[in-house]
């Protein structure tokens, strides 16, 4: 008789645990984000022929892509893409309206991640402590940690700063990123009191030494590169210790002397990589059923397009050294936590504009502004008498100091309706106006809500400029970005691994504010808590 009944507990025991077991949710080992510092949704395709079949070529034919992914908000730099990304929100909400803005209570420039409050973990005497503290929502990774109970572990990684930390978000197991002056990726007393010995491992080999013996030359021959302008173009910028911006790039005259400049090349990217191999591999991620999460940023394409441009050369040779890479790294992944255990997705902070001179060379419109004090800013003080009543320029938008306005009896109101005014008159700007009233000018519905989303009343200057399409604030070298058209705001977008959707595509207009909550529901987790992005539903198995 005890045996029956030892024999229908046992039964009962294991029939519970079966069903506990079956009652689990299903989620991936691991989910990794990929961002592409300044990727253009075209260069999915502008390379496509020479890409191989197990980089981006296996993200389009398993993946699902997402063709028509557009930036929602007007200024499309990197600190603001990774927040937007990875809270599903817009500058107007999350708190991280640019790079930089001004702060009106410390009179000076705020930098994205900066945090007094926290010391720096293995970098040098002139490394910046950063922190999340500027970012005022959670983010997916957040809610990953809090669906766990704190279980899942969480690690960012990017040479930028903001790259790594954004992503990462407030409760991260680590955030990493590469200190130029040392050659050291480090970290800070917010997330550790120091680095883990792996880290000081990896350091100890010094492999940005290893890859500047490796020089820079096109990986295939260089007439072969029908894509890009002509190598050694005027619209390129150079390396200060070069005579031209041509191949080859001796960077071994760098190796021991000089650690940031391995962030203006394609072997950025591998480092990069590299190290986010170590932490995946010494942080166990993706190692038991608990779901991780590994955000990874390729900053190096950012430097390199900023200084020679989308249409050199070195941009396309940056990407088909990245599809290697890439393809490395998912050959990584599917040994590491195997194939179809993990979710995979890549996309971009912003995309990037022509250079103007190239443009210009071809019969298109383009021009780059010097910036200097503008003539709108001289006629005001020539109207008013007094200097110094625009305090800042941040982000195309101005900030007037309202004490000197105040002190001087001028109506503010008046002085800004007068500023903008002298703005509109200026020839290259399309058109100036007063934040608070973005609602209200001459612009198509979807412009005005970019704006919208983009501007944050507390944080943002009190008037807008939007110079005409192919026009920006620079030299006569390089580009750059941050504009709400779109070749500054189309990005790429692809998923990929468990859960997804093998080989679909989709081209109706998403945002890069969809992915957080698409991840959310293919996790089942809660969306963060400034959301506004929307599931995209046919993403999602």
């Amino acid at each position: 008789m005890r045996s029956k009944f030892f024999l229908a507990g046992f039964s009962t025991f294991i029939l519970s645990i079966t069903v506990l077991h079956a009652q689990q949710i299903a989620r991936p080992k691991l989910v990794v984000g990929l961002m592409v510092d300044q990727m253009r949704w075209d260069y999915l395709y502008r390379y496509y022929d020479r890409y191989s079949e197990n980089g981006f070529k296996r993200l389009m034919s398993e993946g699902f892509n997402c063709q028509n992914t557009m930036i929602p908000y007007a200024q499309t730099l990197t600190a603001a893409g990774h927040a937007s990304v990875y809270t599903g929100s817009v500058p107007a909400i999350n708190g991280i309206i640019g790079n930089e803005w001004y702060d009106r209570s410390l009179g000076r420039s705020m930098y994205c991640v900066e945090d007094q409050d926290v010391k720096i973990v293995g970098g040098g005497p002139q490394s910046q402590p950063m922190s999340p503290k500027n970012l005022w929502t959670t983010t997916i990774t957040d809610e990953l940690r809090l669906a766990t109970n704190f279980r899942s572990k969480v690690i960012g990684v990017a040479i930028k700063d903001r790259g790594g930390i954004l992503p990462a978000g407030h409760s991260a197991n680590g955030a990493y990123w590469y200190d130029p002056t040392t050659g050291n990726w480090v970290s800070s007393t917010f997330y550790m009191p120091d680095i883990p010995n792996w880290v000081k491992g990896f350091n100890g080999r010094k492999i940005v030494d290893s890859l500047y013996k490796l020089e820079w030359n096109t990986l295939y021959p260089v007439e072969t590169y029908v894509q890009s302008d002509r190598d050694d173009s005027p619209s390129e910028g150079k390396f200060s210790f070069e005579p031209k911006p041509a191949f080859p790039h001796k960077l071994s005259l760098l190796a021991g002397k000089n650690y940031g400049l391995i962030s203006a090349t394609p072997h950025g990217s591998t480092m990069t990589l590299e190290f986010a191999k170590s932490a995946l591999v010494n942080e166990q991620l993706g190692a038991d059923d608990i779901t991780d999460f590994l955000a990874v940023s390729i900053s190096s394409p950012d430097y390199v397009g900023h200084q020679y441009g989308p249409n050199s050369v070195e941009v396309e040779d940056v990407y088909l050294r990245l599809d290697k890479d890439l393809a490395a790294f998912f050959s990584f992944l599917d040994a590491k936590v195997g194939k179809g255990q993990y979710t995979f997705f890549i996309t971009a902070d912003h995309a990037v504009a022509h250079v103007p001179t190239f443009l210009q060379e071809h019969k298109i419109p383009g021009k780059a502004l010097p910036y200097a004090e503008t003539e709108a800013e001289i006629a005001l003080q020539k109207k008013y008498g007094i200097k110094n009543l625009v305090q800042a320029f941040e982000n195309m938008q101005f900030y007037l100091d309202r004490r000197i306005i105040d002190s001087a009896k001028l109506n503010y109101a008046e002085v800004k309706s007068a500023f903008i005014a002298e703005l509109n008159k200026m020839p290259d700007v399309l058109l100036a106006f007063d934040n608070q009233e973005a609602g209200e000018v001459s612009l198509p519905v979807e412009v005005k809500e970019m704006f919208s989303k983009g501007y944050n009343a507390k944080l943002g200057g009190e008037i807008q400029v939007l110079l005409k399409p192919g026009y920006f604030y620079g030299g006569k070298t390089g580009t750059t970005h941050g504009t709400p058209y779109p070749y500054d705001s189309h990005i790429p977008l692809l998923f990929m691994g468990w859960g997804v959707n093998s080989g679909g595509k989709l081209y109706r207009e998403v945002h890069m504010t969809d992915i957080a909550p698409t991840i959310a529901a293919l996790l089942h987790i809660q969306m963060p808590n400034g959301n506004i992005g929307k599931v995209i539903p046919e993403v999602i198995k």
